[in-house]
């Protein structure tokens, strides 16, 4: 599937000037830390992998991001950029289900606790499982904030890299561009991570996601 490119929010290529070896900062001027991003914004790793942010999580003080599909390879370098010259973290662990645990940069700094609206953000503090007829949004950088419902849950699909268990099934729309690792909220609940679907925002289609929770579990993570 062709993946298209979406432009970054102003803001996110802010770097680390004290970590800049022979870098000094003015008197009286702050360093700025190193990049942060919200959840709905897209991510990239080296190869043309493309993915979009989940959502932030923590453990105890130390800062990761969820995303998925191509990124969640360990070891991998994820950025803010397509250029590839913004560094946000790297993958520390992977679920069979395709999704990456990301810690950033700078793992102590503190990163914001949100997606991003497109315009504006939607505080996100707490996980819930999908139910059958929630109300839930996808945040993603082609076609920004989408809503529908949740059809189906314990869902089994089959995609190009493998069926995967587990899943929620909605109607909320997706294009190229939106995916994977886009955040599914209900208010400033988090319940899951977009994997796939099919159809467009033009005509609808079905979109499936990777229920969240189960996830934090396996990593030892908590949303905000």
């Amino acid at each position: 599937m062709r993946l298209r490119i979406a432009t970054l929010v102003a803001g996110i290529a802010a770097v680390l000037v004290a970590g800049c070896p022979g870098a000094s900062a003015s008197p009286g001027v702050r360093a700025l830390a190193a990049p942060g991003a919200e959840g709905g914004q897209a991510v990239y790793g080296a190869g043309g992998v493309r993915c979009v942010l989940g959502f932030n999580v923590r453990q105890s003080g130390t800062y990761y991001f969820l995303t998925a599909g191509g990124c969640a390879q360990v070891g991998m370098t994820i950025y803010a950029d397509p250029g590839l010259t913004v560094q946000l973290g790297t993958v520390v662990s992977a679920t069979t289900g395709g999704v990456a645990l990301v810690r950033y940069v700078e793992p102590s700094v503190e990163r914001p606790g949100s997606v991003y609206l497109y315009p504006g953000s939607q505080d996100i503090t707490a996980a819930g499982r999908p139910t059958v007829g929630q109300r839930v949004c996808r945040s993603g950088p082609t076609t920004g904030v989408r809503c529908g419902s949740v059809t189906a849950v314990n869902v089994t699909v089959s995609f190009p890299q493998g069926t995967i268990s587990g899943l929620a099934r909605t109607n909320v729309c997706t294009e190229p561009g939106d995916g994977p690792g886009a955040p599914y909220f209900s208010g400033g609940t988090a319940v899951g991570l977009g994997i796939g679907g099919s159809g467009n925002c033009t005509s609808g289609g079905v979109s499936y996601f990777q229920p969240v929770s189960p996830v934090l579990s396996a990593f030892g993570v908590s949303v905000y």
